[in-house]
């Protein structure tokens, strides 16, 4: 006959086991992974739209996040009744203003960011130009590639453009202007697709 004392010691080698099994592992150490993430990486609280309009003309600007390019709500300012020849370059220089700006501290939580820099102005066509041409106070072909997807895709989706995806953008200089476009490629890895360009014959 088995005593008591050897068949309680059974039991507690046989829970032993049976929880050994199931893959828990008893630990008198407490574990601590860090506090939960605050905010979702590209992801911002969806913006009070009638505020937006109390502050000017809501827009969007393509800022980078995780080596992508991703939309963020701006505003920009435009006095009543401007011209469209001037409203189009005075939508254009807020947009460019937008870029150059120090993201919120949301979106630098976020992991936003821009690689606009430099105060650049831009003016309307030359003489030679298409009307809807832009003109950069810096050559397009001296803008990183980062830059240069952020300004094609956000002059591409605003006034500030045609609307068909593309923007017709040059220099200071009196060198002739191309018409860049944004395409998917584009927004989706901005460092290694550059805008796709062609030349510009119509004036």
């Amino acid at each position: 006959m088995q005593r008591p004392g050897r068949r309680l010691l059974a039991l507690a080698a046989l829970s032993a086991a049976v929880l050994s099994g199931c893959g828990i592992r008893s630990t008198e150490v407490p574990t601590d992974f860090g506090p939960a993430p605050s905010r979702v990486r590209c992801s911002l609280s969806e913006p009070n739209v009638s505020t937006q309009a109390a502050r000017g003309l809501p827009v969007q600007v393509f800022l980078l996040c995780g080596s992508q390019l991703v939309a963020v709500d701006r505003t920009v300012r435009v006095p009543e009744g401007t011209a469209d020849s001037a409203r189009r370059i005075l939508v254009a220089q807020g947009l460019l203003d937008q870029l150059e700006a120090t993201p919120s501290a949301a979106e630098k939580e976020a992991g936003y960011t821009s690689d606009v820099r430099g105060a650049m102005g831009v003016t309307g066509p030359r003489r030679a130009d298409p009307e809807e041409t832009l003109r950069l106070s810096t050559p397009p072909d001296d803008l990183t590639s980062y830059a240069l997807a952020q300004i094609v895709c956000t002059f591409s989706d605003s006034s500030a453009a045609e609307g068909d995806g593309s923007v017709i953008l040059g220099g200071p200089t009196a060198s002739p202007p191309r018409r860049y476009e944004c395409t998917d490629e584009v927004r989706t890895r901005p460092g290694s697709n550059e805008p796709p360009s062609t030349d510009v014959t119509d004036g």
